[in-house]
């Protein structure tokens, strides 16, 4: 088998540009690790925090809860938690948010990484990732686990030990 592109490391420094949290329409799917520290960093309750910054969608064996997204005049799509300032919780963003870009589908071959920096402008610039970083995040990111919900279940009836599974 021959080695991946990246054996020897990639570059990449997220220059928080926010390109990848504003424009093109996107899900950011949440796992139950994400939903605690983004209750506790917003202070919410999860119902208040479902109505204010998620959706659910159907992922074909149930809905998935993901953050929102906020419809601008220009047609961009903005993440519900980006404000003037960048991303609003970036400490304590999403993990699909903090393993960017390496996910399998960009990883996959030198012409996917090169593709997505065509939008990126972290890719291929500051400090060099090594071969071990890039696959702990490809692997946090498959073993994060979404948060998926039975068919039927009414967010608005549940609570944060419901949701959590506590």
């Amino acid at each position: 088998m021959s080695e991946p592109f990246y054996a020897r490391g990639v570059r990449f420094s997220c220059e928080r540009c926010s390109a990848c949290c504003r424009g093109e329409p996107g899900y950011v799917f949440l796992t139950k690790d994400d939903l605690r520290r983004l209750l506790a960093r917003l202070g919410l309750e999860f119902k208040a925090f479902f109505r204010g910054y998620c959706a659910l969608v159907d992922v074909g064996t149930g809905m998935a809860l993901s953050l929102r997204e906020v419809p601008r005049e220009n047609g961009s799509n903005d993440c519900v938690l980006w404000g003037a300032g960048g991303c609003e919780v970036y400490e304590e963003r999403p993990i699909q948010c903090s393993t960017y870009p390496f996910w399998s589908s960009i990883m996959e071959s030198r012409e996917s990484w090169r593709r997505e920096a065509l939008s990126c402008p972290g890719i291929d610039s500051g400090e060099t990732r090594s071969r071990e970083y890039i696959e702990e995040r490809l692997l946090e990111r498959r073993g994060a686990g979404t948060i998926v919900l039975s068919y039927g279940v009414d967010p608005e009836c549940s609570d944060e030990d419901t949701i959590l599974g506590s």
